[in-house]
Order: structure tokens, then sequence, then C-alpha cells
């Protein structure tokens, strides 16, 4: 019987140690991994630990040896199906090590994310992942010293010293949806663009697009929707209220593009026939909402997995050299709507 089993006290390594016969160094050489122990001892002090429950106690180990075993992704917004399997590759990319994700939602708002790098860094976690346009990188450092590991998800990061990024090649595919949409004959092709300034890049690549085909000569047709489905429903209503209406829609996510759907069901307005509309991020639900969303393949898994890889080579020292940049393409998935 597990005589530690009414709660009075924490199990300690002198426990396991004189339950088993054997002294705490050799106990803690069980637990560490890095000292050889003959397999009969190893066999008795793991009985012991598991007979009586023993944990280790995570706040003294990393006074110890200086790391927490704490890593921290703060990302803009937890209900995008985008961001829980970016967090599962970020898991991946960790690669098994024994790190505790702690995942802060920060809404995109600056003071939010500003607030989680200052808490975080007080939590003495081992390294930062974040995906943020709201903060700059001064910012970010003035909180977290210049040591601390960071990878930036997105373009920002990659203009400091020591700030890996990872991002995927949004504006080459933002420019492929947009001549889709053009090749597929809109004349009048509007974009719904996030909050101001946040999606540079997928602006930029429609805007190309619309040059390249001899359409830039206007002012572009953009409306910000927030990233949201509402948001996206509320900036295809302006889109439409304002006159004369656009025959394609290139939405900057998904949630958008789904919202901006809503409306046009709403307004009585055919997709694709009235307007076509698509995508960015190919989330899981594009596939089956109706009409099935074209939409661009923003590869989530992989950007969490490779900021994930890039954050173990600095915080172990395998990699100490200047700051990184991984791009990842890019791919059209061309569904009914356009």
């Amino acid at each position: 019987m597990n005589r530690f089993a009414d709660g009075h006290r924490r199990v300690t390594i002198s426990d396991v140690a004189e339950h088993a016969g054997v002294s705490k160094t050799t106990v803690s050489h069980v637990l560490s991994g890095r000292r050889p122990v003959a397999a009969p001892t190893r066999e008795r002090v793991e009985g012991s630990i598991r007979e009586l429950g023993y944990r280790p106690d995570g706040l003294a180990r990393s006074l110890r040896t200086q790391r927490s075993h704490l890593v921290a992704l703060l990302i803009p917004d937890i209900t995008n199906p985008f961001y829980p399997v970016l967090a599962r590759g970020f898991e991946s990319g960790m690669d098994g090590a024994g790190y505790r994700v702690v995942i802060c939602n920060t809404d995109s708002r600056s003071e939010s994310e500003l607030e989680f790098v200052g808490e975080m860094t007080d939590r003495r976690v081992d390294g930062i992942v974040l995906d943020s346009s709201a903060i700059g990188v001064d910012q970010l450092r003035e909180l977290t010293g210049p040591s601390l590991p960071v990878v930036w998800i997105g373009a920002e990061g990659s203009v400091h010293p020591g700030i890996d990024s990872v991002k995927s090649d949004d504006e080459q595919g933002a420019f492929d949806v947009t001549m889709h949409l053009l090749r597929r004959g809109c004349v009048r092709v509007a974009m719904i663009d996030g909050t101001p300034n946040s999606g540079t890049p997928r602006n930029a690549g429609h805007l190309r697009a619309l040059s390249d085909a001899g359409r830039g000569n206007g002012a572009p047709i953009v409306r910000h929707g927030g990233w949201t489905r509402e948001g996206g429903a509320t900036a295809m209503a302006e889109l439409l209220d304002a006159g004369p209406a656009p025959d394609g829609v290139f939405c900057a996510n998904d949630l958008m593009a789904i919202g901006a759907l809503d409306t046009l069901r709403t307004r009585g307005l055919r997709v694709p026939d009235d307007i076509a509309v698509a995508g960015f991020d190919d989330i899981e639900a594009a596939a089956i909402v109706t009409p099935p969303l074209t939409s661009v393949v923003n590869p989530a898994f992989e950007t969490g997995r490779v900021a994930g890889a890039l954050l173990m080579e600095r915080m172990t020292g395998a990699y100490i050299g200047p700051q990184r940049t991984v791009t990842l393409p890019c791919r059209l998935v061309a569904r009914a709507s356009a």
C-alpha cells in the first residue's frame, strides 16, 4: 500500500531511495538517464517510483537546470481552425523532447500580445513562438531580452538578428487565386482583407495579379473583415451595398469567405453564377460548405512543425547562427465556388 496515499506530504527522492534501498544519487541517475545504472537496480528504483507514486518536482528541477521545459505559443485566434492544426504541428516539431506548450490566445491585440510575452518571460519559458502583426520586434525584445529563443510565424521576425521565422508564400498564393478568378471570366474582382495592415503579403499578391492582367489602373476594391466569419459577412454586405457588385471576390482567409457565402445566400445570389468566391488557408470546412470553397492551401501543420524544429535547435544550442527564414509553398485548390 502507498503510505503517502493520504496526500499529507509529497513523496521525495529520499523516500524512493529508502524504499528501494539505494542512494538518492542512484535515484537521480535513474530519473535523468544520464548515468548508467545496473538493470536490476534500475528496475527496483522504477518499481519504488510506481508504488510510491513519486512525481519529480518540476520547480526544483527548473531551478537546478535553469530550464522550465515550458514553451509558449502565441496565436491570434484559437477558434480559427487553422491554429489548432498549427499547434499540433508545433508539438510534432518539438520531437517528443518533454516540453509542455502553453497556448496564449491574443485576439490579435497588441496589448494582449505584450502582456503574454511579459508573463511567459517571467515564468521562465525556454522559448516563444508567436504569430503577430500587431507588435514589433523591438517591443518583443524589450520584454524577453536578447537571448530567449523566439520564432516568428510570418515575415516580421526575419529582419531581426537571432529571430527565426516561418511563413507560407502568401503573396504567391494570393496572386494565384486572384488570377484564377480572372481566368474564369471575372471582370470586377474585389478583395475582403483582414484587419488593416495585417495581411499585407496577401493584399500585395492580389494587387500584383490585377496589375499583370491589366486590371490595376483603377482603385482596388477592398473591404476589411477582421479575419472572422462575421467580419466576412459584413464586408460582403458592404461590397453589395456600395455597388456595382463584384463578380468575383477573393477573401484573405476561409472564415471570411464562409461569411461572404452566408451574405450571398441571404441576398439570393448564386455562387459562382452571380459572384465567384475564393478563400485562403483551406481549412477543413472549406471542402464541406455549400458550394465547396475554392481556396489556397496554407500549410498549417508544416508551419507549426518547422517552427517547433527551429525553436528546438535554438533552445538546445544545436544552431547558434544568424536568423533563418523558411518560406513554405502554397497551392491552389479549385472547387465549385469559383
